[in-house]
């Protein structure tokens, strides 16, 4: 559906070089890199804010790089809001459809759906000065789903948002993209990556280090960049269960054939847990600790690592641990031998899904 060929753009400092990747249709593609990397100029640059140095870019097969933005059938919205300021609500959501020239029984028709979709009803008849952070991305994102755009691009969308607004907004996100809409989100944040994107590609130096599924990049990232970046070894999809003791305070996740304990207040059903190798520790016996996840596991593989030593134990999966060469002669670590790992629950950070 979106086809992007060996972009290369310069501005300055700011330069992408060669990207190439492809969003199919109800795809949501993730483009997760650190500040500088280029992620918003390659956004702009498929929206036509910006004008590519070479490459094309394609869209339902048609070659776009040229044509005017107003005709890319191309939806942005921005971290902050661009909403007219002069405008009620209503006239914002209004805006893309009255350029199309419906009737007005039409419009007020389809604002009143995108209003009740967007949780914006009662705000129809306000200011977007008088909104707050949370609203006005809901307004801007039902503004730009009323011009029907076939490829949907976020910059950042959710950053600006309070830690309350974050979690409906990705919620949101979600269902628009259930509801068919492709979509490319830019973010520097890996826990929105995770939540969110069906496919991420993770961005170096301006250009793109690896694609792939949630599951690929964090369990086989093809070089030390997209390894470092991404940062977690220890990462399951599975299902998060019910609460059973409302006095407890720690949840059951179940993956794999295993079952985890994990701090969280979220509510149960399908996500991902991760946990840091550095909060993974190893030991010739169960822990006598506080920790509640405890495993008994072979070693399948000990590799050194920029700082200590990574040390992956199957307890039904792979989990790795990151400990120091003393640790490692101390205990007699080696291939094939049998092994505890522990981790505490308050160490599992759990990520809808």
């Amino acid at each position: 559906m979106l086809s992007v060929k060996n972009i290369s753009k310069s501005l300055g400092d700011l330069a992408i070089k060669d990207v190439s990747f492809e969003v199919q249709q109800g795809q949501y593609f993730v483009l997760l890199g650190a500040s500088g990397v280029g992620k918003s100029v390659l956004l702009d640059t498929i929206a036509g804010l910006i004008r590519p140095d070479a490459g094309r870019i394609f869209l339902d097969g048609k070659d776009i790089t040229g044509e005017k933005i107003q005709m890319r059938k191309i939806g942005l919205v921005f971290q902050n809001s661009t909403l007219f300021p002069h405008m009620t609500v209503y006239d914002n959501i209004a805006y893309p459809l009255r350029c199309k020239k419906l009737k007005d029984s039409q419009i007020h028709k389809r604002v009143a759906e995108l209003a009740e979709n967007f949780a914006a009803t009662g705000l129809l008849k306000r200011r977007p000065q008088t909104l707050s952070g949370g609203e006005s991305q809901r307004v801007s994102l039902a503004r730009t789903v009323a011009s029907e755009p076939r490829c949907l691009l976020l910059d950042e969308p959710i950053s600006s948002l309070d830690v309350k607004a974050r979690p409906q907004m990705r919620a949101l996100l979600r269902k628009i993209n259930a509801n068919g809409q492709a979509i490319v989100h830019v973010t520097h944040d890996y826990t929105e990556a995770v939540s969110l994107g069906t496919h991420i590609g993770v961005m170096e130096g301006g250009t793109i280090a690896q694609i792939g599924s949630v599951e690929e990049i964090f369990h086989h990232p093809k070089s030390e960049f997209v390894a470092r970046f991404v940062g977690i070894r220890n990462f399951f999809k599975g299902q998060l269960e019910k609460l059973d003791e409302p006095q407890e305070n720690t949840r059951r996740f179940k993956t794999s054939g295993l079952s985890f304990s994990a701090l969280t207040d979220s509510p149960s059903g399908s996500g991902y847990i991760m946990v840091r190798s550095e909060d993974v520790t190893i030991g010739n016996a169960a822990s006598q600790t506080s920790a509640r996840n405890n495993f008994e596991g072979t070693i399948v593989d000990i590799v050194p690592a920029g700082v200590g030593v990574e040390v992956i134990v199957d307890i039904g999966t792979e989990v790795a641990a990151l400990i120091t060469a003393e640790s490692v002669k101390t205990l007699e670590l080696h291939c094939g031998k049998r092994v505890w790992v522990s981790f505490k629950a308050s160490a599992v950070k759990y990520v809808e899904g």
